[in-house]
């Protein structure tokens, strides 16, 4: 079955928002692109479905847009921390049901989090957690943030663990992580059961508390 195509609106088309549009439609969505620039406008519209010269804050020009359509609205707007949190609170007053923002500093971050910000993304933050992550560990290909406390990485399988299969390890036994996937050059393997064998140089996903991950890379593989 094919995967259902969603409705993304991207308001503010910096390199962040740009760089999110441009995915998204990459992706096969469609992607509502919003600024108030025309030269970004401009430059934005062969990257998505439609582009439109708009005011965020204005309620009425957002209606006309028809926003609360939108499955998701990602409010990336650059410099002008009051714009976005006007624009977050109009979203939200109006009903939109997913609106992740990007925020500038933590006094921002917690401005968007009392008007009810579903997510709020600090994009040089995350970037440099996951490539710190990346650089101090030759075993892990990719790490995701969930929350303070828990984590999805993609850890690199060695030899250690080649040629065992997942009842033999006791991985969420002993460490308390659940593998969520074994990717093995091109194929997938969502939901493994416990007999699958893992092979060296498979990519495991893995998902679970912070400690138990570090404990899981450092003791088991």
């Amino acid at each position: 079955m094919a995967e259902k195509k969603k409705q993304f609106a991207v308001i503010g088309l910096g390199r962040f928002g740009g760089s999110v549009c441009k995915e998204l439609y990459r992706m096969g969505h469609q992607v509502l692109a919003i600024d108030n620039n025309d030269v970004k406008v401009n430059e934005i519209a062969p990257f998505s479905t439609h582009s439109v010269i708009a005011n965020s804050t204005d309620e009425k020009a957002l209606k006309s847009l028809g926003i609360r359509n939108f499955e998701y609205v990602i409010v990336a707007i650059g410099d002008n921390i009051q714009s976005s949190i006007l624009t977050t609170l109009v979203l939200k007053e109006m009903g939109v049901e997913n609106v992740w923002v990007k925020a500038q500093n933590n006094y921002h971050h917690k401005v968007l989090d009392k008007i009810g910000a579903d997510r709020i993304i600090h994009p040089e933050q995350d970037m440099g957690i996951r490539i710190a992550q990346h650089i101090t560990s030759e075993k892990i290909v990719d790490y995701i943030e969930l929350s303070d406390d828990y984590s999805i990485v993609e850890l690199l399988a060695t030899e250690k663990i080649h040629n065992r299969s997942l009842i033999d390890l006791h991985i969420r036994a002993k460490y308390g992580c659940t593998i969520l996937a074994i990717k093995r050059d091109e194929d997938l393997n969502v939901s493994p059961l416990p007999a699958d064998v893992i092979r060296e140089k498979d990519i495991l996903i893995v998902i679970g508390h912070k400690l138990d991950l570090k404990r899981f890379e450092e003791e088991g593989m």
